[in-house]
């Protein structure tokens, strides 16, 4: 459920909860809970990162909140003028189409007009470097061309909230280190981001905030740094945990 909320929080999670069936007896009754009662809020211009180990629900929360899958239960309050854009590796590209028709697919997906996503091609070839390739199929890319062109869309078409899921782990060091450059610029003028990363250092560098998910619920959030923290304190003692069974 969306509907719009106060001017200052951009989207608000109530209690979402998000789970799956499975055939491995290992789960409850066949039920994974990917999320479970999960509550946060994301403030205008804020930069909220979200670490935790594979399997956690870190990209679950990025995937309803773009609105590609609908929670179990619990609510989801996006302000209503908000466009929100989920930037994984690849995904909606449609393979057999060239890389400058999936950016404007991609541009109008997230708000703008065809008019408007025509306006941002050159900007956007010239931002992902794919050269010829940006009218090449995009089933021709490999993943770090399509980080490149995903990052570089969503960047330059003005989505009002950026939901970003490992992107800026892919590629050569050369374009992350001007991918991260260009986000960091947009967050200085408040771009609201929630940023999924592996890498602890990016969180640390880019985050305002951050929450830490462990089994679909929200272990510690906060300030990044205490959070960072708590985290790795939990994946040293995992780390120890297991040694000492090998042992």
């Amino acid at each position: 459920m969306m509907c719009e909320k106060n001017s200052g929080v951009m989207l608000e999670l109530f209690d979402v909860s998000m789970s799956f069936r499975s055939k491995k007896s290992t789960f409850e009754n066949g039920l994974h809970h990917v999320l479970d009662s999960v509550s946060l809020k994301l403030h205008e211009g804020e930069t909220l990162g979200v670490v935790g180990e594979n399997g956690c629900g870190k990209t679950t929360i990025l995937r309803l909140v773009a609105g590609i899958i609908p929670p179990d239960s619990g609510v989801i309050h996006q302000r209503s003028d908000a466009s929100a854009a989920l930037l994984t590796i690849g995904l909606g590209f449609k393979p057999n189409l060239s890389g400058r028709d999936n950016a404007v697919i991609a541009a109008m997906l997230q708000g703008s007009s065809q008019r408007q996503a025509e306006s941002y091609l050159s900007d956007i070839q010239e931002f992902s470097e794919l050269g010829n390739s940006f009218d090449e199929p995009v089933k021709t890319y490999s993943s770090g061309m399509k980080s490149r062109l995903g990052f570089s869309t969503a960047l330059l078409a003005h989505v009002d909230i950026m939901l970003i899921d490992e992107i800026l782990s892919v590629g050569d060091a050369r374009f992350k280190q001007k991918a991260e450059a260009a986000l960091r610029e947009r967050i200085e003028g408040e771009q609201t981001v929630v940023f999924v990363s592996h890498s602890e250092s990016q969180v640390q560098s880019l985050c305002d905030r951050a929450i830490w998910l462990h089994e679909g619920q929200i272990a510690d959030q906060g300030d990044t740094s205490m959070v960072l923290e708590s985290y790795a304190e939990h994946v040293k003692s995992g780390s120890k945990k297991a040694s000492d069974k090998r042992g």
